[in-house]
């Protein structure tokens, strides 16, 4: 389902929704896909996760470029619009990974 997805969002939700968001977040970052990671961040639901990523990030956890992976969005309107306009900005901090390596290490494969 990930291969094929346009991009990743996320709503508000529990933790299975946390560990996906997690996931993608670092599969971003090692470079295994080239897209758009979205939080739908109604009524600020999101932002004690955003204020744990900017103290990770100032104690040099996650890099400045890895801090911007994840695009929060305020309504469900904003998000749809970032998604048409997503450009990936940041840089990856491992090679890409090819298909391959993704059944080596045991990713699902569609």
């Amino acid at each position: 389902m990930a291969r094929h997805s346009d991009a990743f969002i996320a709503l508000p939700a529990g933790y299975g929704t946390l560990d996906e968001l997690l996931k993608v977040i670092s599969w971003e970052q090692f470079g295994i896909y080239d897209k758009m990671v979205g939080l739908l961040n109604m009524d600020g639901y999101y932002n004690s996760l955003f204020l744990f990523i900017d103290k990770a990030t100032e104690e040099g956890f996650i890099s400045l470029n890895a801090r911007q992976i994840i695009i929060p969005t305020p309504t469900a309107t904003v998000l749809v619009k970032k998604i048409e306009e997503y450009v990936p900005f940041h840089e990856r901090v491992a090679l890409k990974l090819n298909c391959q390596t993704e059944q080596q290490l045991g990713y699902p494969q569609a």
